[in-house]
């Protein structure tokens, strides 16, 4: 019985529904061979052995880190090709790739960079090698439609081609780099003149990528299971066991229905949480306790998967409605 499957998991836990996963990647895929450019996805998200498999398509090559400690985590096991995306950190660097790239973004970096040779190639040259230009596309994520998306990824590839155009006239070539899920879920022509995208989010997709139009809500492949703990009826609440550690605050409950879209209930509203307790009202009306016993499960969808992936130690992922295994992500920075 698949609901007995789920009943014995300890809550609140970060559930993936590894098809909807599957079909999320194979499709960004596609999209990148159809524009004829690199895809070299972002691991932030989900921080896993099994998720960067299935985004790289196997290859376990070209991808892009944010910590320090996800860069080691896939070097260690096989990995290569890595950008660091984060402004140059003065304190971290990874020496034993054959390709490990990292974003400078002032000259001063530069000469911290210089100071701290990466590895003798680099030492016993003058200089550092630019290899690519890299743009982020955050601005994607105020957009309401399509059309608005679209918008920001001409403006944004506009001005990074521009940018290469003038790079090239002083004699320098290098490769082009945009980001951002929204922007590469909806590509525009000229993007095919990159040479690569880096989003990350598409994997697992969540509530604020599904409001803007990045995806359908059926495309959203994760979700949190909690339990219903306690029952407040002067107050027309119900208590349940996911606090603020297991779905993250992230968009400060602004939703009509609070800090996530709570699955199957649109009436219901997840009105705030402590560390260890969420606090459930109806959005109209009173609340029918007898819909809620005690020890019911409830599904919360999050407003931002990678702020919600990061608050759990393991993932719990599922397949056609059973648990089919566990991964496990790196963390730390």
């Amino acid at each position: 019985n698949h609901a007995i499957e789920f009943n014995s998991l300890f809550t609140p836990a970060f559930m993936v529904d590894v098809d909807k996963a599957k079909r999320n990647a194979q499709r960004m895929i596609e999209l990148c061979q159809k524009l004829g450019v690199q895809l070299s996805p972002h691991m932030k998200t989900h921080k896993t052995l099994e998720c960067a498999d299935i985004m790289t398509g196997g290859s376990q090559r070209c991808i892009v880190v944010s910590t320090l400690a996800e860069a080691c985590f896939y070097a260690d096991h096989g990995y290569d090709d890595f950008l660091y995306a984060y402004s140059f950190p003065f304190d971290k660097v990874l020496s034993r790739l054959d390709l490990f790239q990292i974003l400078l973004d002032h000259p001063d970096a530069l000469e911290q960079l210089r100071k701290r040779p990466l590895k003798d190639a680099i030492a016993k040259t003058e200089g550092v090698e630019l290899t690519g230009v890299y743009a982020h596309c955050g601005n994607t994520y105020y957009c309401t439609g399509v059309e608005q998306i679209q918008a920001v990824a001409q403006e944004t590839t506009k001005l990074t081609l521009q940018f290469m155009e003038k790079l090239k006239a002083v004699g320098i070539t290098c490769k082009s780099s945009i980001g951002s899920t929204p922007t590469c879920s909806h590509p525009v022509k000229d993007m095919a003149q990159l040479s690569e995208v880096h989003p990350g989010n598409y994997v697992f997709f969540d509530v604020q990528q599904s409001t803007i139009r990045s995806c359908c809500p059926e495309d959203v492949a994760v979700r949190v299971l909690t339990r219903v703990i306690g029952h407040c009826p002067h107050r027309n609440q119900l208590l349940i066991d996911c606090g603020w550690p297991g779905i993250s605050l992230d968009g400060a409950g602004k939703l009509p229905t609070g800090y996530a879209v709570i699955e199957g209930h649109p009436n219901l509203k997840l009105l705030s949480m402590t560390q260890e307790h969420g606090r459930v009202e109806p959005i109209s009306g009173q609340l029918d306790y007898s819909k809620y016993p005690l020890g019911s499960l409830l599904t919360l969808i999050p407003v931002r998967s990678c702020a919600t992936a990061v608050m759990h130690p393991v993932y719990h992922v599922h397949s056609k409605g059973r648990l089919v295994g566990k991964w496990t992500p790196t963390r730390g920075w």
